[in-house]
């Protein structure tokens, strides 16, 4: 005889980490989907809508962010902005530039291979 099946309860919601107060990214813990992601972390918890897709371990953005404007992770800048960033979006190579590597541009968003480097 089988038993009842324990009725379906939905996923729960992707949670993103925020390290440092200051910060304007978090990082996610999970995958996300574009919809509710809560924020924990230094300053508490919070929610903000995930605009697209994201890989766990990758950051997304907790506020918005200015073109130019420096990408603050653990406290420290770790980039700057090379384009608006909406708050939940994914913060990664394709609106992220490196102040320390210019080639941190040119990689590809998906595989990190440097476009700007033909190989034959």
């Amino acid at each position: 005889m089988l038993a009842p099946m324990a009725s379906q309860t939905p996923a729960a919601q992707p949670v993103a980490f925020q390290i440092n107060t200051s910060d304007n990214v978090a990082t996610l813990l999970v995958p996300a989907q574009p919809g509710p992601v809560t924020v924990r972390g230094a300053a508490g918890e919070s929610q903000i809508i995930g605009r697209e897709a994201i890989e766990h371990g990758h950051k997304i953005a907790v506020v918005a962010i200015a073109k130019g404007e420096d990408i603050i992770k653990f406290g420290v800048v770790i980039g700057s902005a090379t384009c608006a960033i909406e708050q939940g979006e994914w913060v990664h190579l394709h609106n992220c530039g490196s102040r320390l590597d210019e080639r941190s541009n040119a990689f590809d968003v998906h595989t990190g291979v440097p476009e700007d480097v033909r190989y034959e």
